[in-house]
């Protein structure tokens, strides 16, 4: 696929958003969708409205043929193969590409997440590790979706701790296959998958993974788990009770499995973030429709002030989301425009193309998961009793948002591998923070500057979005002062720098795809993603200001932390916005359209 302009030009290092100031031009915005990316969107969105959303109530109730037939069906369209090289039967497709079907098959999460499981971390270990035999083998049938993938990493004592598995690997005296012993929980698309990842110690010690088919002997599925939510997917333990994998199936090399699974996990991560962005989307229309036809008091409730704010939040959110996520993609594709695709170590540099924006693809998986998180709930307040009923669809969205916080590492996880990965890049000297920091204590010791009036299309929210990235800089400085190399355990702190960060790429993101857009169309074309970005900005800050607080206070006392709040303060200086009005201008535009727009 032909790159744009905007993905050619937006070749920066992962994390340098919290050091240097973009330009519009250096993004790239679904506004920039080429006629490729607009006919995928396109297939996605008939798609999933004609063959997912007619089959939702099959595959609630567990009919896993239906899912294996959609899948099948996505296939045929080419949405299961836009990451598989041409050359084992797939798209080969780019990474913006890749968010616009999982932000658009999102309308359904049970069906997102089996698709998921099957096209990311059922197929992409073999992409990135596989060897050439077993790229032949396993990834045409993957790619037509004759079979299913599946990942098998978690265990019962063993989720977010991956690498303290106890499943076990013992080569065969003939030394032509491996027998594994263990067991895997909470295994998406177990119940039908016919190809596994698993991961296991060799002799146990060495994290290895094995690529096992359902039909190997000794290899069991366990029951159906019974889920809170995502019921319309299959969640099964699989039983290893000494399973013999042929040699020639070890994936990547022997004790070098956390090269696979943390990689697998930074793409699942983007990918996550573009479904929440999809589901929020769903749910605003849901939530539009429900409130223009309820009536309460002789009126529509669409009409009443704090039902209208949610309908905005909702849309403000929305296009914050979009506007991080394919800024981010965006990246990763101009990172591997330069790729040669036939040179040998094409895979691993794909790999590291990704891993450059680690960061990025967490803060995409903590920010969506917890939008989802506040959408769907305000679209359960906005129907009222009518949403904690099941045949209305906020019930369903609200029970299927709530595993997005635990998905692909948890929240938790995420904001210290956030925080801890600057950090590091930091300290190596691959991302100028530390000088950064020492210029900004400088500046903030030697008293307060002269206030200058800054000047262009949306230069009071530049500028809020320059003060966020000097709080985050100062706040890290601060912490880091204090803790030193011990600041990794100090997993509050590194949680409230992470909050920062997240915050400062969202505002960030959101402000220069506003001003992309004022730069096209006029100030008044872009009147509604003005009036969104400005909403968001105003929360934003607050929510920055008080991680920011927390930090302090956990890190100084007496004068010297009076000291470092009088320069958060002053760096925190801002005039009140009329949130309001904007909101009530969001949302008008947002009840007339029936959906989420952005003119």
């Amino acid at each position: 696929m032909a790159l744009s302009s905007a993905v050619a030009a937006n070749q920066h290092p992962g994390g340098s958003f919290l050091l240097e100031e973009r330009r519009p031009d250096d993004i790239f915005t679904p506004e920039d969708f080429n006629e490729q990316h607009q006919l995928i969107l396109q297939t996605t969105e008939e798609f999933a409205r004609n063959e997912i959303l007619p089959s939702v109530e099959k595959m609630e109730h567990k009919d896993f043929a239906g899912s294996r037939q959609l899948l099948k069906k996505a296939a045929e369209l080419g949405l299961s193969s836009v990451d598989i090289p041409e050359a084992y039967g797939g798209m080969e497709m780019d990474k913006v590409t890749s968010a616009i079907i999982g932000d658009r098959i999102a309308v359904y999460a049970g069906f997102a997440t089996t698709w998921g499981g099957h096209t990311g971390i059922g197929t992409l270990p073999i992409v990135y590790f596989g060897t050439e035999q077993q790229k032949r083998k396993y990834l045409p049938q993957l790619a037509s979706g004759e079979i299913v993938g599946a990942y098998a990493l978690s265990e019962a004592s063993s989720g977010s701790d991956a690498l303290n598995c106890r499943a076990r690997a013992e080569l065969a005296p003939d030394r032509r296959h491996y027998v594994l012993n263990g067991e895997k929980m909470w295994i998406t698309n177990a119940g039908f998958a016919d190809l596994f990842t698993v991961f296991a110690k060799v002799d146990g010690e060495k994290f290895t993974a094995f690529l096992v088919e359902r039909g190997f002997p000794g290899f069991s599925i366990g029951a159906e788990e019974h889920k809170m939510g995502i019921r319309g997917s299959s969640t099964c333990p699989i039983i290893l009770n000494d399973c013999q994998v042929p040699v020639e199936n070890v994936l990547g090399e022997i004790g070098k499995g956390h090269h696979i699974a943390f990689n697998i996990l930074n793409i699942g991560r983007f990918k996550l973030g573009a479904m929440c962005v999809g589901g929020a989307r769903i749910s605003l229309e849901n939530a539009i429709a429900y409130a223009r036809q309820r009536k309460a008091f002789h009126k529509v409730i669409a009409d009443f002030g704090l039902v209208r704010e949610k309908i905005a939040n909702i849309g403000v959110n929305i296009y914050v989301g979009e506007s991080m996520v394919y800024r981010t993609v965006g990246m990763m594709d101009a990172l591997l425009s330069g790729l040669d695709k036939s040179a040998a170590d094409a895979a691993h540099q794909m790999r590291k193309a990704i891993e450059e924006y680690a960061v990025e693809c967490s803060i995409l998986k903590v920010w969506g998961s917890e939008m989802i998180d506040y959408v769907v709930d305000e679209t359960v307040q906005i129907y009222g009793g009518y949403g904690f009923v099941e045949e209305y669809p906020a019930e369903r969205a609200y029970r299927d948002a709530r595993i997005n916080r635990i998905f692909e590492g948890t929240n938790e996880i995420n904001r210290l591998i956030i925080t801890g990965f600057l950090l590091k890049r930091a300290s190596s000297g691959q991302l100028p923070m530390l000088p950064a920091i020492k210029r900004l204590m400088e500046e903030v010791l030697s008293g307060p500057p002269e206030e200058e009036e800054a000047g262009g299309p949306l230069a009071a929210e530049r500028a809020l979005v320059g003060k966020a990235r000097k709080i985050a800089l100062f706040v890290a400085g601060v912490a880091s002062q204090k803790h030193m190399q011990d600041i990794q355990d100090q997993q509050e702190i590194m949680g409230a720098i992470a909050d920062i960060v997240i915050e400062t790429y969202a505002m960030d993101s959101a402000v220069l795809r506003t001003a992309k857009l004022a730069a096209r169309g006029g100030e008044a074309a872009a009147a509604l993603p003005l009036a969104m970005t400005r909403v968001y900005l105003a929360s934003a800050a607050d929510r920055v200001e008080s991680a920011a607080r927390k930090v302090l206070a956990a890190v100084a006392e007496g004068d010297t932390l009076r000291a470092q709040a009088a320069i958060l303060r002053r760096l925190s200086k801002r005039e009140p916005v009329n949130t309001i009005a904007l909101r009530q201008a969001v949302a008008q535009r947002l009840i007339e359209a029936g959906r989420y727009v952005t003119n």
